[in-house]
């Protein structure tokens, strides 16, 4: 896909508790369908995310700044056979992603800071991430661990997924290696739920996911995850 033909999105963010979130599913299972990449209704889903020296990734999350963007790379149940380097922007509150394909090769030399074959790739992503590794000192600065459990629905486009269990490996970056560990990201961490459509937001959504009490919010997985460095 072209950048050209990518889509900027709607996107909101609710910090939730486990009863929230077992009567929001309830509500979404009458008439929303599992994602078909989660045949068991949930999956795993390891991040390790990029920022430079001064953390301008984290900083401009948290000042809310209107244009901004994120880079990470992104594996799903332990399966490094399938690798995407991903940059997440931000424009007046709507968000697109782009991705590209990389290999468990690739991706543990990009973590040892081996990035001299980026700038021959034939992926304007790939190129992207090696100028500003070069040029802005971008690296590697932890990992963000989490279960997910996503549901869609046709009309508008929408996904909703609920994160739980953030876990963060700290400073360590061995991203590809199973046994990392990784502690909870906070002594209480929360339950994020997401709602994401393109033009319009069904109004059986909008019923389903509303919650007394809670508010849309600029939560941040990353942001959670660098409480301790």
């Amino acid at each position: 896909m072209n950048r050209e033909d990518i889509r900027y999105r709607h996107e909101l963010k609710h910090e939730i508790n486990y009863m929230d979130m077992l009567n929001i599913r309830q509500r979404l299972r009458a008439f929303a369908s599992f994602d078909p990449h989660a045949p068991d209704g949930h999956y795993h889903i390891r991040s390790l995310y990029f920022d430079n020296l001064s953390d301008k990734a984290l900083k401009e999350k948290i000042d809310g700044v209107n244009c901004r963007e994120k880079f990470r790379i992104r594996y799903y149940n332990d399966d490094t056979s399938y690798i995407n380097l991903e940059k997440k922007s931000k424009l007046n509150g709507l968000g697109t992603k782009y991705s590209a394909r990389l290999s468990a090769e690739q991706s543990q030399a990009i973590v040892d800071g081996d990035t001299d074959w980026m700038k021959d790739s034939f992926d304007p992503l790939i190129t992207e991430l090696y100028l500003k590794m070069t040029y802005q000192g971008l690296k590697p600065k932890t990992i963000v661990d989490y279960e997910r459990e996503p549901y869609i629905f046709g009309p508008g486009n929408v996904r909703v997924t609920f994160d739980y269990d953030i876990r963060t490996g700290l400073t360590c970056t061995d991203f590809l290696n199973p046994d990392t560990p990784t502690i909870n990201a906070g002594a209480d961490s929360p339950i994020v739920m997401e709602v994401k459509w393109d033009d319009y937001l069904p109004d059986i959504i909008k019923a389903a996911v509303q919650t007394p009490g809670r508010r849309a919010a600029a939560f941040s997985k990353y942001a959670l995850c660098r409480v301790y460095g």
